[in-house]
């Protein structure tokens, strides 16, 4: 049995088969249908178009049963499509570091792509374009690198992101060869930019702090909410131990400590963090949670999971500019030891590519420093203003004189964390007695002071691998003026020890200043920078930055305002190209046309020849255009290069109609009706030996440059160690301007518990009035000792909180080291400060403002102790009168009789001051108004023994205006209630409930 009859048609060929039934056809295509059939092609069959052919193929060779599956057809494949690598680069970026925003460098932008672009281009009014590519249009937006400041402030400060900067890395020509070719670049993430990771950046406040702050905590959050505050949970609170460690990496500090879980609040609000990490263990509680354990400050919060184990604080000696001495390593805690690996390791992983050294870290101790709680922080405006947050009316904007802004921020420090150690203090006070007796020497430090640059952030730069010659003249310059300051307070000691020698012996805290300042090294590296660095040349630079600046910011806006117009953008490679002629391709880039050096050229004798070699050949190459302007008698021709030419030489006008015959083995490579340009070997050879001249300089300047930094970081220390100094003498000479200019007077600290004020006025309402030409009315303090309580009441208005708030404030600038507002004040070390001032409610935690007061309330009567600062102002306003009167009296109770601190308690509740009228340490004071014949009356702020059961509040109601109507309705009702309570008697306020008395 066979098959014949096999034609060929000009498109299909058909099979017959005979003796198998009817005939049947099967249409077989020449081309790919007969390739995925190779039962079917030509060469088993064997035929040739257009003839008719025959073969004859058994019945029994024919394929049986389920035919295989068929092979793939490599014509059916389609080609695997990707991003350009520029975007496929950008895209694993993104992948990689899924909770950043990625930016990548791209010439001269750094650019978003993809979906980031709809996310987060509108937050800072970037416009959103398109880019093409084989896969369709990719989202894009971008701004200029000199942008980069600007959109980081935004992206980190304004909206809390953290952001990943790819740069573009050249790649080296070995290895891209190897690849056989490709891009020029590869695009890595080299650093992480958070709000706690800040260098350098122009955005920083330079007065204050940009700390990072990680937190430890041991154990579990407790799952308790404030309307269920159990004894189990409290004692869980105060026993949870919490490591605290944060860092400052824009000027290298380094702290330590460890408190409970009840005390992290305050210590939160004290350091005032930019950004808190914590372990990503913690992540699972919750942010909500984390934010109102951590005290709801609002802080940008972040989690992170640990690369490695550290177990002693030996191993972060690779980021300390020295090892920790040994002795010292088992005074941290674990819990310290956690939090700082915590710190280190997310500033590494930041970082990533950058070494940073940072300072020893410094270990805190509640025992050291006075603590003031959040509420007190807020309350008392010491950094910031109670209503709008402001800097401007806080205490430190009242003290604040420095010269420096490195001063700024440690009296900043000092004013958050008041010493407990009466030397510090005393110390600090001789230092400002000092400067105040001699007006001479402190108008001399304040101006060698503003001379001076901030030190602690130019080291950091070097230390992290950053800083220019910019930086370094400002540390020469600030070299020289700490020797400046030596000398000056060198010869004020020895005219003080001449012509008093009585003091003699006290002025050994100034010889304990000028033993820090060590300028033997720090003296050879200032001399060194000043000696290689040519300051002529680096203003040319500047110059030429800020001309290529504005002209790209030109080009820029041009570009927008033709894509907002939807007209053709210019040409603006060819307008930059007539502007300014770039250098070659293998010389680091210069910022304009003109060559520009930034060493001199004595700074080294590699140097020195460099620049003689280059003279020699640039003095050829005028000798050169000499030769040719006459050969041609072309005096238009000139010496060009050109990133698209190369060298060339370059005529105009009526000379680009001459001949080239007079020069041998030139080449024309092109001409117009006005220019002619043509190649010669002798210009080419030496233009490239001008070049290679330059680069040469390029490097060694780039060697002395290096040389130069390695000095600054082995005088690390000791420069750092210098500007501590200048620092403390910065705010002693700041407390001693503020204490001249205002009247103030040295405080007098010992170990006692007592208070005494004579004439104190409130550091800022007082500079206030006197800017409007009013008196402060001073008022007097003694409380400790037999009174350790003041009951203050008085009229609204009338001047007791203000009364409050001045005595917590004068206490607090008398354990800074500053001198206080006063005329007499001798006051016992405090160890605690609580106030509970103003009020506020909590509606996103659930807490109305009686609420909030009351977890303020017990917050102090909790901590409080016999050596702490207590002010209260009108506790239990927020309720009914009858519950504020319990509450009040209460307070007061365990304030006399538990507590035992020193307590300014201001109140209207006027019964109080007959409840507690047999507490052997309570105090009644009062303020009061004055009322004359004729209606008027005046408030009268001195403080007075006594009780005014008088608030006057309608007289304020109708200061403010309202309604003699309704203030008619209000006397009325006033008349009728005070009739009322006074048929009740203090002892029917006190004696219980008769059920109680049952239950008793």
């Amino acid at each position: 049995m066979s098959i014949r009859g096999i034609t060929r048609r000009p498109l299909c060929s058909t099979i017959a088969a005979t003796g198998l039934g009817p005939v049947r056809s099967i249409s077989v295509w020449p081309t790919r249908f007969s390739t995925r059939r190779p039962w079917l092609s030509s060469t088993t069959i064997g035929h040739t178009r257009g003839a008719k052919t025959k073969t004859v193929i058994k019945a029994n060779d024919l394929p049986q049963g389920v035919l295989p599956p068929l092979p793939a057809d490599p014509s059916d494949a389609v080609p695997a499509r990707n991003y350009p690598t520029v975007l496929q680069q950008h895209l694993n970026n993104v992948r990689k570091f899924s909770d950043c925003i990625v930016l990548t460098r791209i010439g001269d932008f750094y650019e978003m792509y993809f979906d980031q672009v709809d996310l987060y281009a509108h937050l800072v009014n970037l416009k959103k374009a398109k880019r093409a590519t084989s896969l369709g249009d990719v989202a894009m937006a971008g701004f200029q690198h000199t942008q980069l400041d600007r959109y980081l402030k935004m992206f980190v400060q304004d909206l809390g992101k953290k952001v990943a900067i790819s740069e573009q890395i050249r790649i080296p020509d070995d290895e891209r060869i190897a690849k056989g070719g490709g891009m020029l670049y590869d695009r890595k993430v080299t650093r992480v930019v958070t709000a706690g990771t800040l260098v350098d950046e122009n955005f920083m406040d330079p007065y204050e702090n940009s700390y990072l702050l990680g937190v430890h905590l041991e154990g579990p959050l407790p799952q308790a909410s404030t309307s269920a505050r159990s004894e189990a949970y409290e004692r869980y609170r105060r026993t949870t131990k919490v490591g605290l460690s944060w860092v400052d990496l824009s000027n290298g500090e380094f702290f330590t400590q460890d408190s409970d879980l009840a005390s992290l609040p305050s210590l939160v609000a004290r350091v005032a963090p930019r950004e808190i990490v914590l372990d990503t263990s913690m992540e699972a509680a919750g942010h909500s949670e984390l934010q109102t354990r951590l005290g709801e400050g609002g802080y940008s919060l972040h989690f992170h999971q640990l690369t490695k184990e550290v177990r002693s604080v030996s191993e972060w000696s690779s980021m300390l500019e020295r090892p920790i001495p040994k002795a010292q390593h088992d005074e941290f805690t674990r819990q310290e030891l956690s939090a700082g690996n915590l710190v280190l390791d997310y500033v590494q992983d930041k970082l990533r590519t950058a070494h940073v050294q940072l300072q020893p870290p410094i270990r805190r101790s509640g025992e050291e420093y006075m603590t003031i709680d959040k509420q007190s922080l807020r309350g008392l405006e010491i950094r910031s203003t109670l209503r709008d947050s402001a800097f401007q009316g806080s205490l430190l904007h009242a003290i604040r004189r420095t010269a420096t802004k490195s001063g700024a921020r440690l009296l900043s420090q000092r004013l958050v964390s008041p010493s407990m150690s009466l030397s510090v203090i005393n110390n600090r006070l001789d230092l400002v007695q000092q400067l105040i007796s001699h007006d001479v020497l402190r108008e001399d430090v304040m101006a060698l002071l503003r001379r001076t640059s901030d030190t602690l952030s130019l080291l950091q730069r070097f230390s992290i691998g950053r800083g220019d010659a910019d930086d370094l003249l400002s540390l020469a310059r600030t070299i020289e003026v700490m020797g400046e300051l030596a000398q000056t307070l060198h010869e004020h000691i020895i005219e003080v020890q001449e012509t008093n020698e009585s003091v003699a012996a006290d002025i050994g805290f100034l010889w304990d200043i000028l033993s820090r300042l060590d300028l033997e090294g720090p003296n050879k590296v200032a001399k060194a920078i000043v000696t290689a660095i040519d300051e002529e040349g680096l203003n040319r630079q500047h110059t030429a930055e800020m001309e290529s600046r504005e002209e790209a910011e030109e080009m820029a806006e041009v570009v927008v305002s033709a894509d907002a117009t939807g007209t053709k953008g210019p040409r603006l490679a060819r307008r930059a190209s007539k502007t300014k002629a770039p250098p070659p391709p293998n010389i680091t880039k210069d910022t304009s046309a003109e060559d520009i050096w930034i060493m001199r050229r004595s700074a080294s004798p590699t140097l020195e020849r460099a620049h003689g070699d280059l003279g020699k050949l640039l003095a050829a190459k005028q000798e050169l255009a000499q030769r040719l302007r006459t050969q041609l008698r072309a005096d238009s021709l000139t010496l060009k290069w050109s990133a698209q030419l190369g060298h060339f030489c370059h005529v105009k006008g009526k000379d680009a109609q001459g001949t080239l015959s007079a020069l041998d083995g030139a080449r024309s490579i092109g001409s117009t009706k006005s220019t002619r340009s043509f190649y010669l070997a002798d210009w080419t050879q030496l233009g490239t030996r001008i070049e290679d001249s330059k680069l040469r300089i390029r490097v060694e300047e780039g060697r002395v440059f290096g040389k130069l930094r390695g000095q600054v970081i082995e005088n690390l220390m000791k420069l750092r160690r210098n500007g501590a100094v200048l620092d403390e003498l910065d705010v002693a000479c700041s407390s001693a301007i503020v204490a001249k200019e205002r009247s103030l007077v040295r405080p007098i600290l010992d170990d006692s518990s007592s208070h005494t004020i004579i004439g104190g006025r409130h550091p800022t309402v007082d500079v206030g009035l006197k800017e409007q030409g009013r008196l402060f009315t001073t008022n007097d303090c003694s409380v400790g000792g037999p009174e350790k309580i003041y009951l203050i009441t008085g009229p609204n208005m009338g001047g007791k909180s203000t009364y409050l708030r001045q005595n917590a404030l004068i206490t607090i600038l008398a354990q800074t080291g500053c001198f206080v507002p006063a005329e007499y004040a001798k006051l016992g070390i405090v160890d605690k400060m609580f106030s509970r001032v103003g009020s506020a409610d909590n509606l996103y935690q659930d807490q109305s403002t009686f609420m909030v007061e009351m977890l303020e309330t017990a917050e102090i009567l909790k901590q409080a102790t016999p050596r702490s600062f207590v002010i209260m102002d009108e506790v239990g306003r927020g309720t009914t009168p009858e519950d504020g009167i319990a509450v009040g009296y209460a307070c007061l109770h365990h304030l006399h009789h538990v507590n035992k601190s020193r307590t300014l308690f201001a109140t209207h509740f006027h019964a109080l001051a007959d409840m507690t009228q047999d507490f052997d340490h309570l105090a009644c004071y009062c303020t009061d108004v004055a009322e004359e014949s004729d209606s008027s009356w005046t408030y009268v702020h001195k403080l007075r023994r006594g009780v005014n059961r008088e608030s006057h509040a309608l007289k304020v109601a109708r200061l403010a205006g309202m309604p003699e109507d309704a203030i008619a309705v209000a006397a009325g009702v006033l008349l009728n209630l005070q009739g009322r309570l006074s048929q009740s008697s203090p002892g029917d306020l006190l004696s219980p409930p008769p059920m109680a008395a049952a239950a008793g």
